[in-house]
C-alpha cells in the first residue's frame, strides 16, 4: 500500500463563525448522499507546498462531513523526483523536454505505485503530474478517477505536455485553478475551475497578536524597531527570491533601515530547491538585514504566520505561479501585499484596490515604498482584501466544490449548486 498520511481531526462547525452565511448549511447538505463514499487522494508528498497544506485541511473536513478519506504519498526515488521537477519546469514553460528514459522512469514509478493502490475506492483524486500516469495502469478500476492539477498551463512546453496528455485524457473529471490552465484541443473531458483555499484555524493562519508576532520574529534575530519586508515561498526560480532581494535593495535607498525576510520551505521532492537555495544566500551577499530561513531553521507554521503579521509589506513576487497561496494568507491576515502580475494571483488582488500587482523588482520596490509612506492608506486596502479572501478563499468554500463534484459524478442530483465547468476540446 501507498503510505498513508495521518490528518488529525477537524470539526466543521468550527467554522460556522468565519465562513460565508449558508455555507456550512450546503455542506451538510452535499455530504449527505455521500456518507461513507470511500476516497483516496495522491500526491508526491506530505510536507512543503500548496498541496500538502490544503490536504492537511481538506480530508479531515471531508472525514467529519461524513466520508470515507484517506491521503496517500507516492513512492519514488530520487531519480523519480528529480524526473518530476523538470515536467513541472516544462509545463510552466521551460523549454527542456524529456528524455527517453526521464518518460521511461516516469512511467516505470507511476506502475509501480498505481499497483500498490487498493480497487475498493468511490473516488481517486490525483494530485498534480507525479502521479498522473497511475490511471494507465488501472484498467479494471471501478472508481471515479479526478485529476487535480494544481500549477500554471498556460504557456506549456508543448512536448512535455504531450507526453502526459494521453494519461490525463483518460480522467473523468480535471480540476485547474483557472480557464486559462485548461490545455485545449486535446481530447480531454469536462475542466472544473475552482481556485485553491487557506485554512483560517490552521496555525499559520489563525489570529495572532502583534506582540506575540513580535516575540516570535525577535526570536530570529529580527530588529523589532525597524520595518520588515517578507516573501514566503520555496526557494524556487519563479517565486524569484532573488528578485526580492534586488526590489530590497531599491528600497533601502529611501528607508535604509528596512529588513528582508526570505522564509521558505525545503521539500524531499524538490532536489533543485537545494540549489537554489544556496544560490539565494550567495545573492545576499553576507547582508545582515537579509534574513533568509526555512524549516531547517526550526520556522514551522506559527513562525510564519509571525512573519507575515509583523511584515510591513508581504511580497509574493513570482514570475510563474500557478495560484499562490501566500497572497491569500497574507490579505487574511490584514497585511499590505505586492504581488506579481501572474497567474492565480491576478484573482486575488484587485491592483490600487485591494493591493499591489507588480511586473518587475523596480516596481515591487516602488509598491513597498508606497506602503512604508502611508501605513494608513495601505492597511485599509488590505483590510478590503481580507473581506474578499473570507468569501472567495477560505477552505469550506473547496470543501463544498469537491461535494459537489462528487455529487455529480456519481448522478445525484446538484441542482442549485454552482460549478465553473469548461469544455476543454
Amino acid at each position: 500500500m501507498l503510505q498513508h498520511v495521518n490528518v488529525g481531526h477537524k470539526s466543521l462547525a468550527d467554522y460556522k463563525t468565519i465562513a460565508e452565511r449558508g455555507l456550512m448549511e450546503e455542506i451538510r447538505a452535499l455530504a449527505e448522499p455521500l456518507r461513507g463514499k470511500r476516497v483516496v487522494h495522491v500526491s508526491a508528498t506530505a510536507f512543503g507546498g500548496g498541496v500538502a497544506e490544503i490536504n492537511y485541511t481538506l480530508i479531515p473536513l471531508m472525514l467529519d462531513a461524513g466520508l470515507d478519506v484517506e491521503w496517500r504519498i507516492m513512492q519514488g526515488r530520487e531519480e523519480f523526483f528529480n524526473v518530476t521537477k523538470a515536467i513541472h519546469n516544462a509545463l510552466q514553460g521551460n523549454p527542456q523536454g524529456l528524455t527517453v528514459e526521464q518518460e521511461e522512469i516516469f512511467r516505470a514509478y507511476n506502475e509501480l505505485n498505481a499497483k500498490q493502490l487498493a480497487d475498493d475506492y468511490d473516488f481517486v483524486c490525483i494530485h498534480d503530474p507525479q502521479p498522473a500516469g497511475m490511471l494507465d495502469y488501472c484498467p479494471e478500476s471501478r472508481a471515479h478517477w479526478i485529476w487535480r492539477c494544481h500549477i500554471d498551463l498556460s504557456e506549456p512546453n508543448r512536448d512535455v505536455l504531450d507526453f502526459l496528455l494521453p494519461s490525463i485524457s483518460r480522467y473523468e473529471a480535471a480540476i485547474f485553478h483557472r480557464e486559462q490552465y485548461v490545455p485545449r484541443g486535446n481530447g480531454l473531458g469536462p475542466a472544473y475551475i475552482w481556485p485553491p483555499a487557506i485554512d483560517p484555524l490552521a496555525p499559520k493562519n489563525m489570529a495572532l497578536s502583534s506582540e506575540d508576532a513580535a516575540y516570535i520574529v525577535d526570536q530570529f534575530g529580527i530588529d523589532l524597531e525597524r520595518p520588515l519586508l517578507t516573501q514566503v515561498s520555496r526557494f524556487d526560480p519563479w517565486k524569484d527570491p532573488l528578485g526580492v532581494i534586488d526590489a530590497y535593495r531599491e528600497v533601502r535607498q529611501s528607508y535604509p533601515d528596512v529588513q528582508l525576510a526570505l522564509v521558505g520551505s525545503m521539500a524531499h521532492d524538490d532536489p533543485e530547491g537545494w540549489d537554489f537555495y544556496n544560490e539565494t544566500v550567495a545573492y545576499a551577499a553576507d547582508d545582515p538585514d537579509i534574513f533568509i530561513l526555512s524549516n531547517l531553521n526550526n520556522v514551522g507554521a506559527v513562525e510564519v504566520n509571525a512573519f507575515q503579521v509583523h511584515s510591513a509589506a508581504v511580497v509574493q513576487k513570482s514570475i510563474r505561479e500557478g495560484f499562490g497561496l501566500t497572497v491569500s494568507e497574507a490579505l487574511w491576515k490584514g497585511r499590505p501585499t505586492v504581488a506579481g502580475r501572474v497567474g492565480g494571483i491576478v484573482d486575488q488582488i484587485v491592483d490600487g484596490e485591494t493591493g499591489w500587482l507588480v511586473e518587475s523588482s523596480s516596481e515591487c520596490a516602488r509598491a513597498c515604498v508606497e506602503i512604508l509612506a502611508d501605513p494608513q492608506g495601505a492597511r485599509e486596502r488590505a483590510l478590503r482584501a481580507k473581506e474578499v479572501v473570507r468569501r472567495r478563499f477560505l477552505t469550506p468554500r473547496l470543501l463544498r466544490d469537491w461535494l459537489v463534484l462528487y455529487n455529480r459524478l456519481l448522478g445525484n442530483d446538484t441542482s442549485g449548486a454552482e460549478l465553473s465547468v469548461v469544455a476543454a476540446a
